[in-house]
């Protein structure tokens, strides 16, 4: 990548890393409402979904809206807006009126992603590394919350919230000031004659978003359980099973750069298949272990394995809808990877019912249909390039993907 392309990412880069901060402040901000607010578990846990669960649910909209606007403005908006509405919790008041300015954070959020996802993509092209790195920035941003907030509240209390304003509306700035290198570039990038010379896969993507769903139960799922499985199961205390916890999100930061490094080098489709593949044994290695040492092992490669599809995803769907990049980020990275956190407490249920072991057991059939299903995806790059053709009009037609005899079939327009 050259030094233009590069600053470009940095900056994208940072400003992923300052927009999920807000993310990761919100679980750091619960304790606090419920010692001065005397919130209950309910009132906490409708918080998270006023944040998260939105967010997710519209970020396809937002990436819709992208794709036909080409705009870039929300991109620093959003994560200005995300930054508000965790600002305004402290001095809110009033329970209804800090779910309304967290719903307003998680839109934020839901702005800022698929925009931005559109941007690096615009700025890197098919780089799998550069889509990582950028994946990486919003998962130092996660962990940089509670770490930025918890000092914050604890010295001033809720009312300080305010404070934690001042890195979006910094960023924000710099995003304004900077438009003209990463906006107007990749603008030019998207309306050039070679912006649009393949033809959208649905049934690529449908079956995809198929792949992302999975990993994001199996996510959500370990994520959830691993703490009490290894109280329960291994005999670890308290501390010790977060300090595992701690180690498996960390892992990912690992992953996902790897995820990104390998599928630049062996391609998309056999990165994710590598990622599901390695999932099963690590999930029965988790199962079967005898002892702390060895199911701390079984969590760093099952955590590994979990995030080397992570960013490979976004790449891969932008590649599969590639005159819709924005849509394709919006469902990889916003409604697809909520479904997992909405059918997580259906484990819980399971895990009553049956058991930690058992329920555990269960997800490592999730990875074996993945990759029934991963079989069936193809690689973009193996699609031969389209010849592209003007109407009189201005349309700029291209045929349909052979169907059969490798024919092409009838032209379609593309746009002008």
């Amino acid at each position: 990548m050259s030094r233009h392309v590069n600053g470009r990412l940095a900056t994208l880069i940072a400003s992923h890393i300052v927009d999920d901060i807000y993310q990761g402040a919100i679980p750091a901000l619960l304790p606090f409402f419920i010692a001065e607010r005397q919130y209950s578990y309910a009132a906490v846990t409708g918080l998270m979904f006023a944040s998260t669960f939105l967010s997710s649910l519209t970020q396809p909209v937002f990436g819709i809206w992208v794709d036909r606007r080409q705009i870039t403005w929300l991109i620093p908006g959003g994560m200005f807006a995300a930054g508000l509405g965790v600002a305004l919790t402290g001095v809110s008041g009033s329970y209804p009126v800090t779910w309304l300015v967290l719903a307003a954070s998680g839109l934020g959020v839901a702005a800022f992603h698929p925009g931005a996802s559109r941007a690096v993509r615009l700025a890197v092209g098919k780089s799998a590394t550069g889509m990582s790195l950028f994946a990486l920035g919003g998962i130092i941003g996660l962990a940089l919350g509670p770490a930025i907030v918890t000092p914050v509240v604890l010295a001033w209390g809720l009312s300080g919230t305010p404070l934690l304003l001042i890195p979006a509306a910094v960023m924000a700035v710099v995003l304004v000031l900077t438009r003209s290198a990463w906006g107007r570039a990749a603008e030019a990038r998207a309306a050039g004659p070679a912006a649009a010379v393949r033809p959208d896969d649905w049934r690529s993507f449908r079956r995809l978003t198929g792949l992302v769903i999975t990993r994001s139960i199996l996510y959500f799922g370990i994520g959830s359980l691993a703490a009490l499985y290894l109280i329960d199961q291994v005999g670890a205390s308290k501390a010790a099973a977060g300090a595992v916890l701690t180690i498996y999100f960390a892992t990912g930061a690992v992953g996902t750069f790897l995820g990104g490094a390998l599928a630049d080098r062996i391609g998309r489709v056999r990165t994710v298949r590598t990622g599901f593949a390695l999932m099963t044994p690590a999930i029965l290695g988790l199962v079967g272990a005898p002892n702390l040492p060895l199911a701390i092992a079984a969590m760093v490669v099952l955590s590994v394995a979990i995030h080397l599809p992570f960013s490979v995803h976004t790449t891969l769907g932008q590649e599969y809808l590639p005159n819709r990049i924005g849509t394709a980020a919006g469902v990889t990275s916003g409604l697809a990877v909520s479904a997992g956190g909405v059918l997580t407490p259906a484990l819980g249920g399971l895990a009553d019912q049956w058991g930690l072991r058992p329920t555990v057991a269960v997800l490592a059939v999730l990875p074996l249909v993945a990759l029934l299903l991963a079989r069936r995806l193809r690689d973009p790059g193996t699609r031969p390039p389209l010849e592209l053709h003007r109407h009189p009009s201005g349309t700029v037609l291209a045929p349909h993907p052979a169907r059969s005899g490798g024919q092409p079939g009838p032209y379609y327009s593309t746009g002008t």
